[in-house]
Parts: structure tokens; sequence; C-alpha cells
């Protein structure tokens, strides 16, 4: 099992940043690919972001593309999500998962663990 802990949310304004942080613990050799949640009030979770550990590469949702970065520490079994220009759509809880797949998935069924989430909040 892998243990995931997410810390870095808060209440900010349209326009500011946030960075988000996930450590990963336990059976951290199992993970391939770390990636990014979010479920918006009253939504559907969405998939906002993932990175692959090996090489690095990532993918983006559409609706976060050049916005969102997000970036890994393998030494500190750790990823990342720069979030800047944030909107109100943008508030959401978001969640850090950890997948065994190797290669981008952006699909949270073939994420073996999560995290218990983060509140964002981007008031206008």
């Amino acid at each position: 099992q892998v243990q995931l802990v997410e810390s870095g949310g808060g209440l900010v304004q349209a326009g500011d940043s946030l960075r988000l942080a996930c450590a990963a613990s336990g059976r951290t050799n199992n993970v391939n690919t770390m990636g990014w949640f979010r479920r918006p009030p009253g939504k559907e979770r969405e998939f906002v972001a993932v990175i692959t550990l090996r090489a690095g590469r990532t993918a983006y949702a559409d609706s976060v593309k050049g916005r969102f970065t997000i970036t890994r520490d393998n030494a500190k079994a750790a990823a990342y999500l720069q979030m800047d220009s944030l909107q109100p759509e943008d508030s959401a809880d978001y969640y850090c998962a950890a997948s065994s797949v190797v290669g981008i998935t952006t699909t949270a069924q073939y994420f073996e663990n999560w995290g218990q989430g983060t509140q964002v909040t981007v008031s206008s």
C-alpha cells in the first residue's frame, strides 16, 4: 500500500497562485505515475494533471493547460502541482493519486492509491 498526504490548499483570490504538495510513503517502489484530480462542488471528479516518475512525461486537462504545472521529486517520493492564474472555477477538493501503470494515464480507475484531499477555494 502507498499512503499519500496532500498539503497546500487554501483560500485565494482570482489570479493568485498556490502550490500543492503530495508526499508518498509505504510501497513507493510500485509507483510509476502520480496524478492530481479534483472534485468541484456538486460535480464529478475530474482529471487535472499526471506525471510519470521515470521520464517525467506530463499531461494536463485542457482547462488547466498553461496555468498548472505538475512536477515530481523522486528522491522525496513527492509530487507537486503549481497552480497559477487561479480562477473561481478551479475551486475544488484536490486529490493526489498514485498508479503502478507505466506511462501516461488520465483515468482515475487506474490509480490504486489516493490521498484524503486538500481544499482549494478561489474567490472572484
